[in-house]
């Protein structure tokens, strides 16, 4: 990752967010929900009085397939990007659940086994590197753990992420993981897929519609691109380091701070309401 202008990377406080035209949220999953790696009763509440609101919630994360199509069967979301933008799942009319890849099949093949081969090559040079346990359950892209059940700090993961770039390899870090993938998708290209198939609409970051929350390397395109990027306290840890800061952060951690944007947000949609304005 490149260095940020250390000025440029301090976000301002999320109470100074104009929230007031806010139509939905998509966030981070680790680091973002979770709270020391699990979701607390507390946010799976906020994810609900989000929706019940009538706020739309999309789930946007480098975790595989498998634990996306679990999410959007059983959280109370309008869908879930998975596998950093690899490919994402969404409910139609009828209530099926349907699944859309960003890139044809032939293409998901040979790149899925290039992938492999070049992971390995690398994996064999950082020593106590491996693929995440969950890396068995993705679709497009894979995970090398540095920070779940391996412990190989910042050294490591930068080491990991440099050799799989130097292969051609897309290679960037979440708070756990670092994920990498051939093909050229994001979170960011995902999410404007997703909005076109769910929604028929052209997600416009910089409109305020929609709010972006996230906490590290792998949310750099999102917090880029959204003029309501939000990062979770924890975000500081990465902010002299990020690609593209967030404009605004918590003054909670992980899902504490998403809570805390929760609450922002359900207020600011109170206020809206009380003056009669359409939101």
């Amino acid at each position: 990752m490149t260095a940020v202008n250390a000025k440029a990377a301090e976000p301002r406080p999320l109470r100074q967010a104009d929230l007031s035209g806010v139509q939905g949220v998509f966030t981070d999953v680790d680091g973002t929900l979770t709270t020391g790696h699990k979701l607390r009763s507390q946010t799976i509440r906020a994810l609900e009085q989000l929706s019940a609101s009538g706020l739309r919630v999309v789930l946007v994360s480098g975790r595989p397939a498998g634990w996306g199509e679990a999410w959007a069967r059983q959280l109370p979301v309008d869908g879930v990007v998975v596998e950093n933008g690899g490919l994402f799942f969404l409910k139609d009319a009828r209530g099926k659940l349907r699944k859309v890849y960003l890139e044809p099949p032939a293409q998901r093949v040979a790149n899925r086994q290039r992938l492999e081969q070049e992971v390995q090559r690398v994996l064999a040079q950082v020593p106590g590197a491996r693929l995440s346990v969950d890396s068995r359950y993705t679709e497009v892209d894979l995970a090398v753990d540095y920070n779940e059940e391996a412990r190989l700090g910042d050294e490591g993961a930068s080491r990991i992420e440099s050799l799989l770039r130097a292969r051609g390899v897309t290679a960037v870090r979440s708070s756990v993981h670092v994920n990498c993938w051939l093909g050229r998708f994001d979170k960011l290209s995902a999410s404007r897929r997703f909005a076109k198939v769910a929604w028929g609409e052209k997600l416009d970051p910089a409109d305020g519609r929609y709010v972006y929350a996230g906490d590290s390397f792998n949310d750099a395109p999102m917090f880029q691109a959204f003029k309501l990027g939000v990062g979770v306290a924890n975000v500081r840890a990465v902010l002299d380091r990020i690609d593209a800061p967030p404009a605004f952060i918590t003054r909670a951690p992980e899902g504490r701070g998403f809570e805390e944007l929760a609450r922002a947000l359900l207020a600011r949609r109170r206020t809206v309401r009380s003056r009669g304005v359409s939101t």
